[in-house]
């Protein structure tokens, strides 16, 4: 399967870090799929007008593309003032409505308090749903004491990252399989 992991942010360090601990996590155990990690910040991405995603040029084409090709896509996102970052919302802007259809989609998110741990559920998910992705149930949510200066310092943390890459990595088996055999019912 082709994986995408999506540092979702253009400023700041701690979406990268947690994104880059999951993105490790893929490479320990899922080494025999196609991984992908891109990260927003390191990108020159243009705004979204309305335009096929395949028109666009550059780092905008590569996010569009990467998205569109992936089976499999972890979305690391920060929280901003009781919302995810307009980086993010823009590459959903760039995609069809159904852009996400038959991708499952696992979400990590950070913030600065716990008091925006709904947002993933309350926010993020709603617009993952309407472009038709199979959305992992839970989600990791961190926060600032999560964090040291270039790492997670939260061992449960890193567990629920790993559980979150093998729950997800065992929806997309199955839900990937459902399909191949809703695929073998046409005969051709």
């Amino acid at each position: 399967m082709n994986i995408l992991v999506l540092s979702g942010s253009n400023v700041g360090r701690k979406t990268e870090i947690a994104t880059k601990a999951l993105y490790q996590e893929l490479k320990d155990h899922y080494s025999d799929h196609d991984l992908h990690y891109l990260n927003l910040k390191d990108l020159d991405m243009v705004f979204a007008d309305g335009r096929n995603f395949l028109d666009y040029k550059g780092d905008t084409q590569t996010v569009a593309r990467s998205v569109m090709e992936a089976d499999v896509i972890f979305i690391g996102t920060p929280i901003f003032q009781a919302s995810i970052p307009a980086s993010l919302k823009n590459v959903f802007d760039l995609l069809p409505q159904k852009g996400l259809e038959h991708k499952t989609v696992g979400i990590i998110a950070s913030s600065g308090s716990n008091r925006h741990y709904l947002i993933p559920e309350l926010q993020l998910k709603p617009i993952l749903n309407y472009m038709k992705a199979n959305v992992t149930p839970r989600y990791v949510y961190l926060n600032d004491r999560d964090f040291g200066i270039d790492d997670i310092r939260n061992d449960d943390v890193l567990f629920r990252i790993k559980d979150l890459v093998n729950e997800t990595m065992i929806l997309a088996d199955t839900y990937q399989e459902i399909l191949r055999k809703e695929d073998e019912k046409f005969g051709f």
